[in-house]
């Protein structure tokens, strides 16, 4: 969410776990952002981003209600850092902001100054992600991570001894947050570019892909691909529900189903080829 910009506010009321993870995977690809409470989901939207229609058709099968407001522009920026608390993928990777103080029980560190572009390591996707990195090697690997939000896992594949990164995004607020955390990071192997192309004319050795189902339905044979002979494609922004669905459409494209991890109903899932 950018600085002073007007936003709409979409408050989900009486909602439990499986219908909030299920509205977030479904607005993910137009939400600016979401904040959870207890029994209630608030999604945060820029221009004229969702319709009143979407929002019933979403709703009617929960049988929940909703409510819409106008919110004036503030500093969001200075209200998301007051909520930003460091993120510790068990004694692999800590991701803090500047304003957090250093860890030192971690293997490795990660600066991202939060600028609401999705990917701070707080979902259960991206938290996810960072922990399956530990089990691919990257050393001296061409790596592709295709929407790339705040260039999290773009910092975390360098950090993990990748010989070249190229981090891409459709929106330019994730471009542009990405280039300032790989600033801050002391990044020299990451190239950024604004794209909404899964096909970069590249090949690589691990292919990192943290989106949503539809995006990923419609990607995964372009994926695959450019990888190499033994390439790793790492997926998530996926529901449990959709495990049956990706791997049926990796299989057909020629991916090996390499295995699955799950937190808080999302999924995580690496193919080789």
């Amino acid at each position: 969410m950018q600085i002073n910009e007007k936003y709409t506010e979409v408050v989900f009321e009486n909602v439990d776990e499986a219908a909030a993870e299920t509205i977030m995977a479904l607005l993910a690809d137009r939400a600016d952002g979401f904040e959870e409470g207890h029994h209630l989901l608030k999604a945060f939207f820029s221009g004229n981003r969702i319709a009143v229609e979407e929002l019933d058709a979403i709703c009617r099968p929960w049988n929940i209600g909703y409510t819409i407001q106008d919110l004036e522009p503030q500093n969001w920026n200075a209200l998301w850092e007051s909520n930003f608390d460091p993120v510790v993928v068990e004694d692999f990777v800590a991701v803090r902001a500047s304003f957090h103080p250093h860890f030192t029980n971690v293997e490795h560190e990660i600066l991202i100054n939060p600028k609401m572009s999705f990917g701070t390591g707080h979902h259960a996707t991206t938290w996810m992600m960072m922990q399956q990195m530990r089990q691919v090697d990257f050393s001296g690997k061409q790596v592709f991570d295709f929407g790339t939000g705040t260039g999290i896992l773009a910092i975390l594949a360098e950090k993990l001894g990748a010989r070249q990164v190229l981090a891409t995004d459709l929106d330019e607020w994730s471009i542009l947050n990405t280039n300032e955390n790989i600033a801050v990071n002391g990044c020299s192997r990451v190239t950024v570019q604004q794209s909404d192309s899964a096909v970069q004319n590249g090949i690589y050795d691990v292919i990192l892909a943290n989106i949503n189902k539809n995006v990923l339905m419609e990607t995964i044979p372009l994926l695959k691909a450019q990888l190499t002979p033994g390439g790793v494609l790492l997926l998530s922004g996926l529901l449990a529900a959709d495990e049956a669905e990706i791997v049926g459409r990796a299989v057909a494209a020629g991916l090996h189903f390499v295995g699955k991890t799950l937190k808080n109903s999302w999924l995580c899932m690496r193919f080789s080829v």
